[in-house]
């Protein structure tokens, strides 16, 4: 069975070229377009894996980490911030709020999914020890 993945983005744009790349793998994609949306279809849909933009409106990306992570459904799913903020600090910032991961945009199609994968792979494994 291949993993469900949220996306959670407000770009039109981004939110086409990601789904389009998982779905092509075969992976099933939930959309949401605002940060509380994510929190809600995490919570109720439960993940494989969470692509998180940190730039979203009415709550940053990191607050939707941060809330994310005090539900014991999702202290354990990867989280990946995926954002075109690429400042010093910016990396730090996301892994600090809850973030597993930090891919910066614009992404390459080529090798997106060998960067998302290793943490399918983890996600994968824990389920197992459970």
């Amino acid at each position: 069975m291949k993993a469900k993945i949220l996306y959670i983005e407000d770009n039109e744009q981004n939110l086409y070229l990601i789904t389009f790349i998982l779905n092509k793998k075969g992976y099933e994609v939930l959309q949401a377009r605002d940060g509380q949306e994510g929190i809600n279809m995490a919570i109720h849909n439960k993940p494989d894996l969470i692509l998180l933009d940190i730039q979203l409106p009415s709550m940053d990306g990191y607050s939707v980490a941060r809330t994310m992570r005090t539900y014991p459904d999702l202290e354990k799913t990867p989280i990946i911030a995926l954002t075109s903020y690429a400042m010093g600090g910016d990396r730090e910032k996301s892994l600090d709020a809850g973030c597993t991961g930090y891919i910066e945009k614009p992404i390459s199609p080529e090798t997106f999914l060998t960067q998302i994968e290793p943490y399918l792979r983890d996600s994968a494994a824990e389920a197992g020890e459970k």
